[in-house]
């Protein structure tokens, strides 16, 4: 290897390390949307222990990254689902434009991250089960 190639690769592992360092230091500033101490808990209860508060708040965030992908994956499924309606049923959703996020658009999403989720199937003995009661027609 040439001593300027070296040299160079010293530099950017140099450049590379500053960055790092960086980052690291901003994470002290950032308050992430998880908190740490949920963070620090299933991190414990996975047998992980780590009194540096950074290295809590980088997993903080790149957790939330993870939930906003597959949010917004389950979101691209809600909407190629209900744009399958057919014509007739369509004319009355215009009216009502909301999205229904169903359990099977999350499956969808999280099973395209490796994650394989099982719900069970729901049963009721009536429509109105599960209501309110005071929402109940009798």
């Amino acid at each position: 290897m040439n001593q300027s190639q070296g040299q160079q690769t010293s530099e950017g592992r140099h450049e590379d390390d500053a960055i790092l360092a960086d980052f690291l230091a901003s994470l002290m500033d950032y308050t992430p949307t998880i908190p740490d101490e949920l963070v620090e808990h299933y991190l414990g209860k996975s047998g992980f222990q780590c009194p540096d508060v950074r290295l809590i708040r980088l997993v903080a965030v790149a957790t939330q990254k993870f939930i906003a992908d597959v949010a917004t994956d389950a979101l691209q499924h809600c909407k190629a689902r209900q744009s399958t309606i057919v014509k007739d049923k369509r004319d009355k959703q215009q009216k009502d434009k909301r999205l229904t996020l169903t359990m099977d658009d999350l499956s969808k999403s999280l099973r395209e991250y490796g994650v394989n989720v099982k719900h069970q199937d729901y049963f009721a003995d009536s429509p109105s089960a599960g209501l309110d009661p005071a929402s109940r027609e009798e």
